[in-house]
């Protein structure tokens, strides 16, 4: 049987190719889109940045930002390079070659990584806490931030052990929640409105909600990866 004078079992073949075709332009929009998550607290991090060093009263004064800002501005920094950088490393075609963007960003992502958790970690048990900010809140940063550190070393060892699918899917589950800072300031909004930006009971689940949202987010990643690895 025959289509167009072709065989008909060559018509599989080119759909697969088509449709990775298309899957490989559809992938170059993950990026984007996780820039689009994130942008929130970029935009916040950069005015604040501003502010420290001496620009405009954009935003509002804080003591826990003022006094003692290195953690805070390090923590913005490592915050916008790990957005940025990590939102490439979802790309299958930079992951190829030796010297690959994958790779070469690596050296940078992971470090920034670390920073970003533990000058987290720092602030939520040093700085004063804001209004909105109750040891509820305090406890939930911590399990969040303790988390994220554990994904950089167990993404650190499973590199070292050439585990590479391990690897990245701790580094997956990391950026989920090196950026879910994004996510939380969409899903505070409603809180906002209906208890007040200080009520520390809607605030605390709003902001778990958050992080758990980016975190299924990235189970079903890793999922995906690993039903696709299975079918070659």
């Amino acid at each position: 049987m025959t289509v167009s004078g072709k065989p008909a079992r060559v018509m599989p073949a080119r759909a697969a190719a088509l449709a990775q075709r298309r899957g490989s332009w559809a992938i170059w929009l993950v990026p984007p889109a996780l820039i689009l998550v994130a942008i929130v607290p970029m935009i916040t991090g950069g005015l604040r940045l501003t502010q420290l060093g001496g620009g405009p009263a954009i935003m509002p004064e804080a003591a826990r930002f003022t006094d003692f800002p290195l953690p805070v501005v390090a923590h913005i920094i490592a915050g916008v390079l790990f957005s940025l950088l990590g939102a490439f490393q979802f790309v299958p075609a930079l992951r190829l070659g030796r010297r690959s963007w994958h790779r070469a960003v690596g050296v940078v992502l992971i470090p920034a990584g670390f920073v970003v958790a533990l000058s987290a970690l720092w602030m939520a048990s040093f700085s004063d806490l804001p209004p909105g900010d109750g040891p509820a809140l305090l406890v939930i940063r911590w399990v969040f931030g303790a988390y994220m550190v554990l994904t950089l070393v167990l993404a650190v060892r499973a590199l070292t052990q050439r585990r590479y699918a391990t690897h990245g899917a701790w580094m997956t589950r990391a950026y989920a929640l090196g950026i879910a800072a994004g996510t939380q300031a969409y899903v505070l909004i409603p809180g906002s409105i209906l208890y007040g930006p200080d009520d520390q009971v809607s605030r605390a689940i709003a902001m778990t909600i958050g992080w758990l949202i980016n975190l299924g987010v990235a189970e079903l990643v890793i999922w995906r990866r690993k039903a696709r690895r299975a079918r070659l």
